[in-house]
């Protein structure tokens, strides 16, 4: 077996952070859980957006239609797939690439679940639509 050293690189990770999800998403989030559980967010923005986001073979793009479609399918964690879909469109995705993500996994996680992303797209093009 060859085993490579993972990367994990916090500064990078905060950097990623800063540019995939806007403010409103990340103040959302860190400060309320730093309180809850200390050092779980820097946990979290390190391996994740440290680590795992900085491996080749997939645009950011492509991770977050995954993100999307894992998000989809576990359910009852509509304010991170809200924040996703907010993330989605900055990364390049449209508002109906993103729409179809959720059409498309209804056969496959069920439609009240692909509801429920569909609901984060109205949710998010609402508020984008008060913001013009």
């Amino acid at each position: 077996m060859n085993l490579r050293e993972a990367r994990l690189d916090r500064v990078e990770g905060y950097r990623l952070l800063a540019e995939l999800q806007d403010e409103r998403t990340r103040e959302a989030t860190l400060p309320g859980l730093e309180r809850l559980a200390p050092g779980f967010p820097d946990w979290i923005v390190t391996s994740l957006f440290g680590g795992t986001y900085q491996r080749d073979g997939l645009s950011p793009r492509d991770r977050q239609v995954a993100n999307l479609a894992a998000l989809t399918a576990l359910g009852g964690v509509e304010p991170q797939l809200a924040g996703h879909v907010r993330t989605g469109l900055r990364v390049g995705l449209t508002m109906t690439e993103i729409t179809e993500v959720f059409v498309h996994l209804a056969p496959y996680v069920g439609v009240p679940k692909a509801l429920a992303g569909l609901r984060a797209v109205a949710e998010v093009a609402e508020v984008a639509e008060v913001a013009e």
